[in-house]
């Protein structure tokens, strides 16, 4: 598709690819990034490929909230995988070189999984509702077919919703610079390189963040604050423990995606300045939460520990 983008508006296109650099402020020596960032890699490919397989093989895992959780793996490895070759790739073999079409592509799929992630944790978030506040009724409300209208919509609103990003960045002029200060095709990073007003771009990426992340995340706070309402009219210490602590790893992985999506959004006024955080902070914003989702669920929920367990021992 972008190809064709390109191909279509050849004219405004005077370079023909970018060169990413990297983490700026630290060309020297940021080959020795590569070690860190290749495990956490990997351990978001293994613990996601348990989690995958733990939830396949147990019957007992076969319901909705563990549904979720294995959509929530599948789009963890896609957002890692996105990037995390790249990066390598750039570090250890120093192929900065990406063709335009291919950064687009690049900078579609990132937006993309980023709000699949967010769509999934809301979707979460509404199971455990209905499990807490209408225990009776949830048989009825949260079923298999639930879980895939739910999903199938999620990527449906994000597949749309994120096209225009791409596109509106190829239909910048770029006709000098095609250095990015950055190790992946960030839209504010490569839009920055254009010679013509990219302000429809920014407008676009402001619009995008508040009318889903944003949205998702006031879903989610709604949903918890009815949780907690709900439980704190228990009469038992007991049953309000249990309630809370089917939703503590949930929120756990909630705080954190979204807490360094704020900073994120903070910290990238001040890249002019201090480029490095943003770009870090960029980077691990799409590798950590990968990696930690499946090991604070293996860690907080019962089951799947029992799960692993079985599928440790089965393999040695």
């Amino acid at each position: 598709m972008f190809q064709d983008l390109r191909d279509s508006n050849s004219s405004m296109f005077q370079v023909s690819e970018f060169i990413l650099m990297g983490f700026p402020g630290i060309y020297s020596w940021q080959h020795w990034l590569s070690l860190p960032l290749a495990l956490f890699y990997l351990s978001a490919l293994t613990a996601n490929i348990l989690i995958l397989i733990i939830i396949k093989q147990e019957v007992t895992l076969h319901q909705p909230m563990y549904y979720f959780l294995g959509i929530l793996a599948v789009v963890d490895m896609g957002l890692a995988t996105t990037i995390m070759p790249r990066i390598l790739a750039l570090l250890w073999f120093k192929a900065k070189v990406i063709s335009l079409p291919e950064c687009f592509e690049q900078m579609y799929v990132i937006h993309f999984f980023m709000c699949m992630e967010s769509g999934i944790f809301v979707c979460m978030a509404i199971d455990r509702y209905v499990a807490i506040c209408r225990p009776l009724r949830y048989p009825s409300i949260i079923t298999d077919t639930f879980v895939v209208k739910a999903a199938v919509f999620m990527a449906l609103r994000n597949s749309l919703s994120t096209i225009p990003v791409p596109v509106l960045a190829a239909q910048r002029q770029y006709c000098s610079k095609n250095q990015i200060e950055h190790c992946l095709c960030s839209n504010l990073g490569v839009t920055s390189l254009s010679c013509d007003d990219r302000k429809i771009n920014s407008i676009y990426q402001l619009l995008l963040a508040w009318t889903l992340t944003g949205s998702d995340l006031g879903l989610i706070i709604v949903s918890y604050a009815l949780i907690l309402h709900s439980v704190l009219k228990l009469n038992s210490a007991e049953a309000a423990s249990k309630a809370l602590s089917t939703c503590t790893s949930h929120l756990i992985l909630i705080l954190f995606f979204y807490t360094v999506t704020v900073v994120l959004s903070i910290t990238h006024s001040a890249s002019k300045t201090v480029p490095l955080i943003p770009v870090l902070l960029n980077v691990l914003e799409n590798v950590i939460p990968p990696a930690l989702n499946p090991m604070v669920y293996a860690l907080k929920n019962k089951e799947l520990r029992q799960g692993l367990c079985k599928v440790l021992k089965l393999s040695f």
